[in-house]
């Protein structure tokens, strides 16, 4: 039984101990699934992370590639601009009127500045170019890319800088770029017309805005690789892309012209008090050029934005705005940009309308009549001398007096409709077109607004508005036979890369009027210089013709006196026209002939002779004893029509007896082969017109040659000049009946005779 018993006990142990071994296994078993499971998890999770970069980086090598690279190519690129240099702008003798000096741009990149050195570049900047310490330090610690820290800086300036940069080993974000600064070697020289840039050389005012396109040129760059530290990396694949210059370009303005212009204009401006300056403008009919043109008061071109001496006395009194509106009035050109009412010297163009349409001859006796006043409308309209009476007046005569209401009766017979006509053939309804900026356009009425009195005013110069180079273009039409030229500034563009160069040609509008109706109006012009309101206009030695004018206030505008004179000169070849006003003269005398007659005539005692034009000049011994002359050509047995041509491309005015431009020429006076000078009267006479008018030789004696010249053409006459002086003697004497186209021998001599 015992052993029995300790049989069981064993069996119990070994089932306890086989229990405890399978628990044990079955733990094991279980660790190892565990392990596994995590394994593959791992693996999988492992996997997965692998399969994500895969993709990743095929978006970014696939997709997104290319413009990483470029990413990456822009943050090691280091680009600086290579600035185009600005054309120069010179005068018609080549006299340099702007150009363009080598500066730099100092600018930085503040992210590429360390931090430990950001206060000390602030510093040296503010004490190198005298900056504010706290602004530049702003800019060194901007977020921005790139800050400009000051323009236009001068090679000792930079200098500095760069002995700086090296003392203190700091290159990395400081940027040193070539640059151009504009300068004006003659400062206040034609400052309104040429104008100014600004600090990024770009045009602001007059001829540097409006050709900014030609001048300004296009800007190139050099590309290259940059590590770290800013320094250059030498790469085979530096591409420079070279600077394109801009164009140089030539003016019609003569500097020496300009000078004497502004001299004159200055001066007259200061003696006569003008309240609001004066502009001057010379023309050269022929081609349109424009050899001066000037405003007072000016500036200087190289400080453009500091008052001139007129605003200093008050600049400190305006507010920021009037500062700026005052500027903006010292800059503008008041030649093309200022309309005014031009006063007497328009009666030029409402005589040119009624010559042109047959309305009116020179010399008809009787064919006006002025008792110092006209009423139209009930409103009482005053002569220009106001209280003096003209009486009965030819168109010469009325002209030579400026006389209102003689003109008043002339615009009556023209009408409004034709003169509008021929204001739009003289170019007053249009801009000129002249290559500058800021030109304005005249002011008139609507045709159809146009009632009795607004057609009194307008036949004498008053309210409307032009600008001066609409007048002065129109005027230099007369000179011009009657041709329209646009007003001609730019004259030739060089392109200093190539060396080729662009003429401008002058530019021929229209036939405004003929040539036969150019050359009575000069004549009558020349009148009025010789004995009429315009004698203070005479220049000694030059023949001019010209008119005054004196546009009275109105009172409805608050407007003031313009007084103003127009010369031309030589009469029988223009070469030179001037018009100048004066714009509220306030030291008493506001009358255009007594004011700025002086004026022109001194501005053209020194142009005319500038020029090499030769002077007429024979009242002295020693001057000129003879006078270029013309043969006459023989016309004789051809056509009216081609006689005529023939005559006038000689350079003479033909007179022709008959209407039938068919018919042969069967005379002519005086005979072929007459020397003649330009502009002389040839009387050409058809079969079955034959009918000869005589004149009366007027007495010369004690004239000079101006005047003889001038009596005898008033009269159909030719002139024949011996000797220097005044007329001692003359062949046919006075009173003798002539026919008309003869020529009269005279003597001239120094001593003056001036017995009858």
């Amino acid at each position: 039984m015992k052993k029995k018993k300790k049989s069981s006990n064993s069996n119990k142990y070994i089932a306890k101990e086989n229990l405890n071994n399978r628990k044990t296994n079955k733990k094991t078993k279980d660790v190892k699934v565990v392990k596994s499971k995590r394994l593959f998890i791992g693996s999988i999770f492992c996997f997965i992370i692998f399969i994500l970069l895969l993709v990743r980086l095929a978006f970014l090598q696939l997709i997104q590639g290319s413009e990483l690279k470029e990413a990456a190519n822009r943050q090691q690129t280091a680009t600086r601009i290579i600035s185009a240099k600005r054309g120069n702008i010179y005068d018609s003798t080549g006299k340099l009127l702007a150009a363009s000096a080598s500066v730099d741009t100092i600018s930085i990149n503040p992210s590429k500045i360390k931090d430990e050195n950001k206060e000390k570049v602030a510093k040296a900047f503010s004490t190198i170019f005298e900056l504010d310490y706290e602004e530049v330090l702003k800019q060194v610690n901007s977020e921005y890319s790139i800050e400009t820290i000051i323009k236009k800086v001068e090679k000792d300036k930079v200098d500095e800088l760069k002995n700086w940069m090296e003392a203190n080993e700091i290159f990395s974000g400081i940027n040193i770029d070539e640059d151009a600064k504009r300068y004006y070697p003659y400062g206040n020289l034609a400052s309104n017309l040429i104008g100014f840039c600004n600090t990024d050389n770009v045009g602001q005012e007059g001829l540097e805005l409006k050709w900014d396109s030609v001048l300004s040129g296009t800007p190139g760059k050099l590309l290259s690789l940059e590590d770290g530290n800013s320094s250059l990396v030498p790469d085979n694949n530096e591409t420079y892309v070279p600077a394109q210059n801009g164009n140089n370009v030539t003016l019609t303005i003569d500097a020496n012209i300009q000078t004497i212009a502004e001299k004159y204009l200055k001066q007259a401006c200061l003696e006569n008090k003008c309240g609001n300056g004066g502009t001057v403008v010379i023309m050269q009919p022929s081609t349109g050029d424009i050899l001066a043109m000037a405003s007072y008061p000016d500036f200087d071109l190289n400080t453009p934005r500091e008052p001139n001496e007129t605003l200093k006395p008050t600049w400190d009194t305006l507010s920021a705005d009037d500062k700026l509106n005052s500027l903006y009035k010292m800059w503008r050109n008041r030649v093309v940009a200022d309309t005014y009412e031009p006063g007497s010297t328009f009666k030029m163009i409402t005589a040119a309308t009624a010559l042109e349409e047959g309305i009116v001859q020179t010399d008809t006796a009787n064919d006006f009549f002025c008792r110092g006043y006209e009423y139209v409308n009930g409103i009482r309209i005053n002569c220009a001398s106001e209280y003096t009476t003209h009486g009965y007046q030819t168109l010469r005569q009325a002209l030579m007096n400026s006389c209102n209401p003689a003109l008043i009766q002339l615009g009556q017979r023209i009408g409004a409709p034709t003169l509008y006509k021929y204001y739009d053939a003289f170019g007053f309804f249009q801009k000129t077109g002249i290559a500058t900026s800021g030109e304005a356009n005249s002011y008139f009425w609507d045709l159809e607004d146009v009632g009795n009195v607004e057609l009194a005013t307008m036949s004498f110069g008053q309210r409307f508005r032009i600008t001066p180079i609409q007048l002065i273009t129109a005027v230099c039409s007369i000179a011009n036979d009657g041709v329209l030229m646009q007003p001609r500034i730019v004259k030739e563009i060089e392109n200093p890369d190539t060396g080729a160069v662009t003429t401008i040609a002058p530019s021929a509008v229209r036939q405004v009027i003929s040539k036969e109706t150019a050359s009575k109006l000069m004549d009558i012009l020349e009148s009025v210089v010789e004995e009429g309101g315009g004698k203070n206009g005479q220049v000694q030695g030059y023949s001019v013709a010209g008119k005054t004018g004196t546009a009275e206030p109105d009172e409805n505008e608050g407007s003031y006196y313009v007084s103003s004179f127009v010369g031309i000169s030589p009469v029988e070849n223009p070469e030179v026209v001037v018009l100048l006003a004066l714009h509220d003269p306030q030291a008493g005398n506001h009358y255009g002939g007594t004011i700025v007659a002086p004026v022109v005539s001194q501005i053209l005692s020194e142009v005319l002779p500038y020029l090499g034009i030769p002077s007429d000049d024979l009242t002295v011994e020693g001057g000129n004893n003879t006078i270029d002359t013309i043969t006459l050509p023989d016309v004789r047995n051809k056509t009216v029509a081609q006689a005529k041509k023939i005559i006038e491309d000689a350079g003479f005015t033909c007179k022709i007896s008959g209407d039938d431009s068919s018919l042969l020429v069967t005379d002519q006076v005086p005979k072929p082969g007459t020397s003649l000078i330009k502009g002389a009267i040839v009387n050409l006479y058809s079969e079955g017109n034959e009918t000869r008018v005589s004149q009366q030789v007027p007495n010369l004696k004690g004239m000079s040659y101006a005047q003889a010249r001038n009596a005898l053409k008033a009269k159909n006459l030719n002139i024949r000049i011996t000797g220097t002086g005044y007329v001692l003697s003359q062949d046919p004497m006075a009173g003798t009946l002539v026919e008309e186209g003869t020529v009269v021998n005279v003597t001239l001599k120094k001593q003056i005779n001036t017995t009858n």
